[in-house]
C-alpha cells in the first residue's frame, strides 16, 4: 500500500451487536442490529468499533475501508466481493473458495495487499 485511505468519505451509525470486532464486515439481522456474514453473504458494511460491552458497535456504512481477505487478491478496479465467514471478505466466485457463489456487492478496490492480505475498498 502506498497511501492511506481509510475513513475517506466514510459515514456510519451505530447498531446494536453480539459478536463482532472491529474491522470485521457485517450485515442487517434485524431492526437496528447487525452480526457477522456467513461466508458469501452480502454485507451491509464495516465495524469502526465495539463498545466496551460489546452490545452495540459503530459500522462503517459508505466510505473508504479496509478489510482482511481471503483467496485470490481482488484486482484494483469494480469487484464483487462477498463475506468470506470469518470478518473478512472474497471475491464472490472465487474458485480457491466457492466458484459456485452468486451473492456478494459490487465495491471498488482501491488498493489490496496480498503480504498483510487486507483490501482497501469504497462500500
Amino acid at each position: 500500500m502506498k497511501g492511506f485511505f481509510d475513513g475517506i468519505g466514510q459515514w456510519a451509525a451505530t447498531f446494536g451487536c453480539q459478536d463482532v470486532r472491529a474491522g470485521q464486515v457485517v450485515k442487517f439481522v434485524q431492526d437496528g442490529q447487525v452480526a457477522g456474514c456467513e461466508d458469501g453473504e452480502p454485507f451491509c458494511g464495516c465495524v469502526i468499533s465495539v463498545g466496551r460491552d460489546g452490545s452495540a458497535c459503530s459500522v462503517a456504512l459508505g466510505g473508504i475501508v479496509s478489510a482482511p481477505f481471503s483467496g485470490s487478491a481482488p484486482a484494483v478496479g469494480w469487484n464483487r466481493l462477498a463475506a468470506d465467514g470469518k470478518g473478512g471478505v472474497r471475491i464472490a466466485g472465487d474458485a480457491a473458495n466457492d466458484s459456485g457463489v452468486s451473492g456478494g456487492c459490487y465495491c471498488r478496490v482501491i488498493d489490496a495487499d496480498p503480504v498483510q492480505q487486507s483490501v482497501t475498498f469504497v462500500l
